[in-house]
């Protein structure tokens, strides 16, 4: 299928993006996603990070993604409706993750508290990049990695769109088969779909890589994109008699 023109905006926009990120590197301190209570929290990265990209691999497969779900897509709904599902998906990875990091940071900062030390002391402390190395005596390894990530990472990539528009594949193409690089055999997109949010899941949860070593995966922002798309495509799909269309 050829690329459809939304798609190839989107792409031409992440490109620029990517590529303004390497000549300003201090862009991503206004574009990428930070924790709301980190001071280079900006209002509009929510939107924004979703247009940023960590390295040539990350861009690569999100765009080669983009390419391949959002083209489909969009030739069915058209242009708008394609770019209003999009950029709620990648709003609702922002939402999801945000929220697994406030609880994990304020998780932290409440055990923190509890041990004697004092809220405005760690907040000072953490929001210059630093810890005091007591911390790590009242942590599990993952929990405090957890807690300084939630706060100081930031977040980019158009990972939590792209898995939108991999739940809307599977609602509209459930027997569409398709495959990764390590799945040497085709798997329907009903059953694809499903295993992959599984396995972010579990991979989120336990702080665990399928490559060994940390992932640096925002888990939780695939997943958000993916409820908000599977979200619409529900209502959408529920409502489409309405008008005995999908639009």
């Amino acid at each position: 299928m050829n690329m459809t023109e939304t798609v190839k905006h989107l792409i031409i926009i992440n490109v620029i993006f990517f590529v303004g990120s390497i000549l300003v590197p201090a862009a991503g301190d206004f574009l990428a996603l930070f924790y709301f209570e980190n001071p280079n929290f900006k209002l509009w990265q929510p939107l924004t990070h979703m247009f940023m990209h960590g390295g040539i691999m990350h861009i690569f497969f999100n765009m080669f993604a983009l390419f391949s779900f959002g083209s489909a897509l969009e030739h069915f709904w058209g242009g708008k409706k394609f770019l209003f599902f999009y950029i709620s998906c990648g709003l609702g990875a922002a939402a999801l993750h945000t929220a697994v990091n406030y609880f994990q940071f304020h998780h932290g900062l409440d055990l923190l508290v509890e041990n004697g030390f004092k809220e405005n002391e760690i907040m000072a402390t953490i929001a210059e990049g630093k810890f005091d190395t007591r911390w790590q005596d009242f942590f599990s390894e993952f929990d405090f990695t957890s807690f300084m990530q939630s706060y100081l990472t930031p977040a980019v990539g158009a990972s939590g769109a792209i898995y939108g528009l991999l739940v809307a594949f599977a609602f509209m193409f459930p027997n569409a088969e398709l495959a990764l690089m390590f799945i040497p055999v085709p798997v329907k997109a009903k059953y694809f779909v499903p295993g992959l949010l599984l396995l972010d899941l579990y991979l989120g949860l336990t702080g665990k890589s399928i490559f060994g070593g940390a992932s640096g995966i925002a888990h939780f922002a695939h997943i958000g994109g993916a409820i908000i798309g599977f979200i619409m495509m529900w209502y959408w799909k529920k409502n489409q008699f309405n008008q005995n269309r999908w639009d």
